[in-house]
């Protein structure tokens, strides 16, 4: 099809069909394309001779498509530049059908910023009859799709038609051929009225107050008004009582001939004292005229509810909870069980139409503009209708913000959690932990869904790096980053419970993934040891949300969904973890239980999961759960519990008082302060993996080469998770890149991407290789052709760079990676995803701060190694896990651990005392000279530390990294330096340096 980018011509020609795309070329033209929810269901596309077709011209072409859809699956044409089809009457398309009988829906884009952000209007037809029919649809016939809506998209409800980006068709799930042709509008559209808006929906008052409410007219097309237009207002029939609750108004506002598109006329509404306690009333306004149309949404006021025990908020929580859940409804209580994305809401009204207790954004899922202005102006706007409803409970609104507030663009994006994990900084992921909350409040935001604890045990994963590390220990140390979300006022949500690290490849049954999703089989005391641990950890510092693996469990008898495990969920996290916070789904992940969707409600809220995030599917969700809860399958007391956990939780963050955004910390986010510390945990991130000669650092008046995919590419160095659910590669976001941070430290750079340009004349090459961005599943090696290996290009330019001059080779990468033969590279460091501070992994590149990054995950030699971790009986790794060089000096280290333990208590002043080693026990540079020496030092003081209360852990790291420090340089036994690493973490440091010491012989 060859679609026209012409925008469609105005009313005068509207008369004529407009073809939006029509097949005429050999092959399958840009802007069209196939998609489905794996690689089988994504439907083949090719054109094909179709004389076939009524009225059809000498040599017509249409296209097929051959489809077999498991889950979902069809194809769209997108526009390179929006088109106005606001003149027209309605849709229209030949379709040569099968006469299967299944209804086949197909929708319009509508606004936004483009065909992947507009908004969805959707209609259908049933394959009734075989052969080619056409498809005519007036465009008032259209509804906005309930089901899914893309992230970015206008969420007014309203079709436009007036910047159109193409459309779609959805195929069923079923196998067949269909064949289309001449896509076009047809029809003149009738007079569009003017159309009337206030200026909020809501209008809260208290009594003895008045609401002045404000009514724009706005014409069509922009013009003045070609004739008086008078407008009726009226106060309607609410729950309020008019004369005793307030005075009804009624009357005309005029507006004039000539009056300009978008004016305003406003009038006055007042509100009764009673002096009673009462819950909140509603006063509809009711707003006609000839000529015009009224809001898409009828405004309301409400009067404020108030004098009531649990508005009080000088009364303890747990008695403003009960007061506030005995006098809900079962429907309310419901609502407030129910989580729905923001792009379902099939008008913003829904929200109090089915008290929603929660709402959520999705990966990508942003406000257009993706501003932190819009952003807070959304979320209020969300907010503002939950007033709305009889109790007034706020709504508690969720976020991934898994790194930073990575949905927003402009916003501080921290390196992801395998980064923070090479880190080995508990202080420096709750200073993220406390950036990112304060980024995310000051968005409207209470509630972050992260962090990740999950102990990734396979590389091939597509979410290792969203976890720590390998190491339960370690992973358990950076729980950290929930102290510094809570206590600045974010919920934080540990994830996702439990196991979904142990899946086993080739588990999954979600699509095509390989691992994810899929099966953890392992025995109780490998689960509780392993995968349990970090969430023990998070319960213990008072984590207020747990999140559910979409995975399942094997213990011996079977999988269970762990949406289903009522064991582990109620019994073991709740009950003897003693969990006081709720238990939320994952995305939809309710519907993968098997059964029925009555079974998959019943089971998972019966299993102990407190709030389901539904996420489209509000309507059935809540009427499903009513109608389990009458029939007595999901007990009312399950009910009570999970909301009153929920309601805890929103009284303790202070919403009732305060919902809506905190505008004045807005500069806070992505300001230099908080990059600045993004910066450092990029620095910090960075692991030396090999470092022949001494390469590095890098003199800053060296002349060097860059080369690599990743060197200049600001969405490959964030990854997944950043604006969009995927990632994507290129600008997507403010930020420095490797390359531009290589320049602002080097005196002289050349750049070639491919490593094509003369690498003659240059010191030193750094070649910036790895990963491009995913997501999840989507992620798994062995999905769509997904590897552990290098490009070829990538592959190319190391092997060019590398045989012309000493070089160091950067992976910028969620995970380890298959890298060949290093012989002829002197240097490599492990990048990981270091965010969009690029600078960071500058600074230890050229020496401005010391390489002090450990590895969290053991670094394979081959794949068919994997999965390969710490403490495996058979470990023979490229690099152990917690292998990292470092260009610090290991006796300035000791020296600087040794003042601070002077301060503490008496086992910390008699490790400081040992640790005043010898000058003839160090070379001049500040290395070990007599490893036999420091090491019984250290193994003297790190037995003190064992004992001591108050050696904070940092101190610790540094003694036995100077062990670490003895034991790489002998190349002996990974598996004890890897197991050395695991001790610390666990607070053993004397047994770690008893490895090293042992690895160093």
């Amino acid at each position: 099809m060859v679609a026209s980018l012409v925008v469609a011509p105005r009313a005068a020609a509207a008369a004529e069909p407009f073809t939006v795309t029509d097949v005429e070329s050999e092959s399958v033209p840009a802007g069209v394309y196939a998609w489905g929810n794996d690689a089988p269901s994504t439907p083949v596309l090719t054109v094909e001779p179709g004389p076939a077709r009524p009225g059809a011209p000498a040599g017509n072409r249409v296209l097929r498509t051959v489809y077999d859809v498991s889950q979902w699956g069809g194809w769209s044409h997108d526009l390179a530049a929006p088109q106005d089809w606001s003149p027209y009457e309605g849709f229209s398309f030949w379709v040569d059908g099968a006469g299967s009988g299944r209804r086949i829906f197909f929708e319009i884009k509508d606004g936004g910023a483009g065909a992947g952000a507009a908004e969805l209007f959707e209609s259908s037809f049933t394959d009734d009859e075989a052969g080619w029919r056409q498809v005519k649809v007036p465009f008032e016939s259209f509804t906005r799709r309930a089901d899914y809506q893309p992230g970015g998209a206008p969420t007014d409800g309203e079709l436009d038609l007036v910047a159109m980006w193409g459309y779609s068709m959805r195929l069923p799930a079923a196998r067949g051929t269909l064949e289309w042709d001449q896509v076009e509008l047809y029809g003149t559209a009738p007079p569009r009225p003017a159309r009337l808006s206030t200026a909020q929906p809501v209008y809260p008052v208290d009594e003895n107050g008045q609401a002045r409410i404000n009514v724009t007219v706005t014409t069509a097309d922009g013009r003045p008004l070609p004739a008086d237009l008078a407008v009726a207002y009226g106060t309607g029939r609410g729950t309020a009582t008019p004369g005793d609750d307030y005075t009804a108004a009624e009357g005309t506002l005029t507006f004039p001939a000539g009056t300009a598109s978008g004016s305003a006329r406003a009038f006055t509404v007042r509100i009764k004292r009673d002096g009673r306690g009462e819950v909140a009333e509603t006063i509809p306004i009711e707003l006609s005229g000839s000529g015009v149309r009224p809001p898409a949404e009828a405004p309301v006021i409400v009067i404020n509810a108030h004098d009531l025990p649990y508005l009080n908020r000088s009364k303890p929580v747990k008695e403003r909870v009960a007061d506030l859940l005995g006098r809900m409804t079962p429907e309310e209580k419901i609502g407030q069980m129910t989580q729905a994305e923001r792009g379902a809401l099939r008008q913003q009204s829904d929200i109090a139409t089915y008290r929603l207790g929660s709402v959520l954004s999705g990966g990508g899922s942003a406000p257009a503009p993706n501003t932190p202005e819009a952003w807070a102006d959304m979320i209020d706007a969300f907010q503002l209708q939950a007033r709305r409803t009889r109790l007034q409970v706020p709504l508690l609104y969720g976020v991934d913000a898994v790194h930073g507030h990575n949905n927003v663009v402009g916003a501080t994006i921290f390196p992801h959690n395998v980064g923070m994990g090479a880190t080995r900084d508990p202080e420096l992921v709750e200073r993220e932990g406390a950036i990112t909350a304060s980024e995310v409040r000051a968005t409207g935001i209470p509630w972050n869904f992260a962090p990740c604890l999950c102990v990734s045990r396979d590389d091939r994963w597509g979410r290792a790096y969203e976890s720590f590390g390998e190491d339960p220990a370690l992973v358990s140390r950076m729980a950290t980053i929930i102290d510094g979300l809570q206590d600045n006022g974010v919920l934080a949500t540990a994830k996702h419970y439990v196991g979904d690290g142990g899946t086993a490849y080739g588990s999954s049954t979600s699509g095509d993934y390989t691992i994810d999703q899929g099966v953890t089989k392992v025995g109780r005391k490998e689960l509780e040891e392993v995968h349990l641990a970090p969430f023990e950890e998070a319960v213990r510092r008072g984590v207020a949300t747990v999140m559910p693996s979409f995975s399942s469990v094997d213990l011996g008898d079977g999988p269970l969904k762990m949406h289903a495990h009522k064991e582990l969920v109620t019994d073991v996290l709740k009950g003897r973890l003693g969990f006081k916070g709720f238990v939320v789904s994952d995305w939809q992940a309710i519907d993968q239980i098997p059964g029925d969707y009555a079974s998959d409600v019943r089971t998972s809220v019966n299993a102990g999961l407190d709030m389901i995030m539904v996420p489209y599917a509000y309507p059935d969700f809540e009427s499903t759960l009513k109608a389990e809860v009458e029939a007595g399958r999901v007990p009312l007391d399950r009910v009570d519990d999970a909301v009153a956990r929920i309601l805890t939780r929103k009284f303790g963050l202070g919403l009732f008082e305060h919902p809506y955004a905190d505008r004045s910390r807005l500069g806070d986010v992505g300001s230099a302060a908080h990059r600045a510390v993004a910066r450092t945990a990029a620095a910090r991130s960075q692991v030396l993996l090999k470092n022949d000669g001494g390469l590095l650092p890098l003199r800053r008046d060296a002349r060097v080469y860059v080369a690599g995919s990743n060197a200049d590419d600001l969405g490959n160095q964030a990854g997944g998770w950043t604006i969009t659910w995927q990632g994507s590669s290129g600008p997507i976001t403010p930020g420095t890149t490797i390359l531009s941070a290589i320049r602002s430290r080097a005196s002289s750079v050349t750049y070639s991407r491919d490593a094509s340009a003369d690498p003659s004349g240059h010191d030193v090459g750094v070649v910036v290789v790895g990963e491009t961005p995913y997501a999840e599943g989507q992620g798994d090696v062995g999905r769509a052709g997904r590897t552990l290996e290098l490009s070829a290009a990538d592959r190319a330019a190391v092997d060019r760079v590398c045989g012309a001059m000493k070089c160091v080779v950067l992976i910028v990468s969620g995970r380890p990676l298959l890298l060949g033969d290093l012989s002829g590279v002197e240097a490599v460091v492990a990048a990981w995803l270091p965010g969009t501070e690029g600078d960071g992994v500058a600074d230890p590149l050229f020496g401005a701060v010391p390489y002090t990054g450990r590895l969290p995950f053991t670094w394979f030699r081959s794949v068919e190694q994997l999965p390969i971790n710490v403490g495996d009986p058979a470990y023979d790794p490229l690099w152990p896990y917690g292998w990292g060089l470092r260009t610090d000096r290991a006796r300035d280290r000791l020296e600087a651990a040794r003042d601070e333990l002077a301060s503490g208590d008496g086992f910390s002043r008699a490790a400081a005392a040992v640790l005043t080693v010898s000058r003839r026990h160090w070379n001049p540079d500040g290395s070990v000279r007599d490893a036999r020496a420091v090491l019984a030092v250290l193994n003297a003081a790190a037995a003190l530390l064992e004992r001591s209360k108050s050696d904070p852990y940092a101190v610790d790291d540094a003694v036995v990294s100077v062990a670490r420090d003895i034991a790489q340089s002998a190349g002996g036994r990974p598996d004890l330096q890897a197991a050395a690493d695991h001790e610390l973490a666990a607070g053993h440091p004397r047994k770690a340096v008893s490895l090293l010491a042992r690895a160093a012989r």
